[in-house]
């Protein structure tokens, strides 16, 4: 069975669309290309598929309903923008889907909704409650409320961290363009289309380019960055452009359209997932190449005698970046002690936490089931 075959097999999707198509480069919703991506969609739902669309279109709609030319670049701008859009997109979505007989649910998330395991898991469950009742989840970032802190920043990121949430098998990312390329089709008339590759591949961050476009937000060195992610809980990701015949269907049938990147990893666990790749990092510490070592061979719990610095200001249970002596990350995890008094055990044996602290919490300053090698 090739690679492109065993999409015939995926059952559960995450189907992104970019703002250039969705708006036709800004002009308004395309409801034409709404009704033909809602018609493969319910095809897909009608053979027994899971559907979660991550939809982008409410900026550039906002934009357009209220005739700015130019996207804003004040954060409460865009709030503002995305919110006035955001009522077109829900109305547009809905309206192609009742026409198949199938009701949608507007998802609006923020990094923190990802960052909170307890959300994350309420999240996961609505969800799946959703597509488990035939309901198609339409999910934007809120980013009516949603701070510079909060951002995923695009939605191929989202769509990459849904694709996580619900272990998705496919994460579609549909854009105006045809795929992934050696090089920039606009100025390399010898730039060819990669059919399929490796998502972890580095070699592919020369081929991705640079960013999106007037309305949009990512670009394909984004696509390409989201691909990875996916590919931690196993997901295939196709980058295929928007507006191929009956581009849903083909996939399915396993033709060869757009660029199919694949996990060349074992799934992690789902807890290593949302470590990985759901919470925001709040400091970081510095280790000694022992310490390195024995985390990347042996899997054990980190100790605060390896650490060599501290840096930042967190908390208990927070998020923290470990990288080696030249500054590059190998792990992270959450930490058992404040940022004080991390700074205060550094580089001494776990022996003698009790006596500088005054009491001792765990003998580990990251314990390996909250640690995840990156």
């Amino acid at each position: 069975m090739t690679k492109r075959q065993s999409l015939k097999s995926t059952r559960r999707w995450v189907v992104k669309i970019g703002s250039a198509l969705i708006t036709a480069d800004g002009k308004g919703l395309d409801r034409e290309s709404l009704r033909h991506w809602v018609d493969q969609m319910a095809d897909l739902i009608a053979d027994g598929n899971e559907v979660v669309i991550v939809s982008s279109g409410a900026v550039a709609e906002g934009m357009k309903r209220m005739g700015w030319m130019q996207r804003p670049v004040g954060l409460h701008g865009l709030q503002a923008a995305a919110a006035i859009g955001q009522m077109g997109l829900v109305q547009a979505w809905e309206s192609c889907f009742q026409r198949r007989g199938l009701h949608t649910a507007q998802v609006l998330l923020t990094h923190d909704d990802l960052s909170d395991r307890k959300r994350y898991l309420n999240a996961r469950s609505t969800l799946r409650a959703l597509v488990g009742f035939g309901v198609v989840p339409v999910i934007n970032e809120n980013d009516a409320v949603a701070n510079e802190e909060l951002r995923f920043g695009d939605n191929d990121t989202l769509a990459a961290l849904v694709a996580n949430l619900i272990e998705a098998d496919l994460l579609v990312l549909l854009t105006d363009q045809q795929g992934l390329y050696s090089a920039d089709p606009r100025s390399n008339p010898d730039a060819s289309l990669v059919a399929h590759g490796l998502a972890g591949d580095r070699s592919l961050d020369t081929m991705a380019g640079g960013g999106g476009g007037r309305f949009g937000q990512g670009g394909m060195q984004t696509k390409l960055q989201a691909a990875r992610l996916a590919a931690r809980s196993g997901a295939a990701t196709v980058i295929a452009y928007g507006r191929e015949q009956h581009v849903l269907r083909r996939l399915k049938q396993g033709e060869e359209v757009g660029t199919l990147l694949t996990s060349s990893q074992q799934p992690d666990a789902a807890r290593k997932r949302w470590l990985a790749g759901q919470l925001q990092a709040k400091g970081r510490l510095v280790l000694d190449a022992g310490a390195v070592r024995v985390l990347r061979e042996s899997g054990r719990s980190l100790l605060a005698v390896g650490v060599r610095e501290v840096q930042g200001d967190f908390l208990r249970g927070e998020m923290v970046v470990c990288v080696d002596e030249q500054g590059h990350e190998f792990a992270r995890g959450l930490v058992n002690y404040n940022a004080d008094e991390a700074r205060r055990i550094k580089g001494r044996p776990s022996g003698e936490i009790e006596r500088i602290l005054g009491y001792v919490d765990e003998e580990e300053l990251v314990h390996r089931d909250n640690l995840v090698l990156m």
